[in-house]
């Protein structure tokens, strides 16, 4: 049995503290839940999951999801196939938003995932099971 119970709270390090807290809050209608002005970071949730956004004190070096340890992704789970393409279609025409690969089913069948990179630099991915 495992000794722990879920995921509390995700944290990330972003390289544009208010680019990402918008990205998050605009585009994907999370609140802002919270935060440290002097760390500085922003809390912010959507209602069952809270990301904790830092704010890097140097500029940051690009991830690369072959050579470096840490998060690969942040996989966002939504409701179905139709919010999938919403958000798509959404981030599609979002500036400064770069899409991976469009909506494609999952390996496992039933539901289908694509994954993007925000402005800030962070690899999201949306995933649906519905089939």
């Amino acid at each position: 049995m495992a000794v722990t119970s879920g995921v509390d709270h995700v944290g990330l390090a972003v390289r544009d503290l208010a680019i990402t807290r918008d990205f998050f809050k605009d585009i994907l209608g999370f609140n802002e839940v919270g935060g440290v002005p002097d760390y500085p970071a922003v809390f912010v949730s959507d209602g069952t999951v809270t990301i904790t956004l830092w704010q890097t004190e140097e500029d940051p070096f690009a991830f690369d999801r072959m050579a470096n340890i840490g998060l690969h992704h942040l996989a966002l789970r939504v409701e179905s196939m139709e919010k999938l393409q919403e958000i798509f279609r959404t981030l599609e025409t979002t500036p400064d938003v770069l899409i991976e690969c469009p909506p494609i089913p999952l390996a496992s069948g039933g539901g289908a995932h694509f994954m993007s990179i925000e402005p800030g630099g962070i690899r999201i991915e949306f995933i649906t099971h519905e089939g």
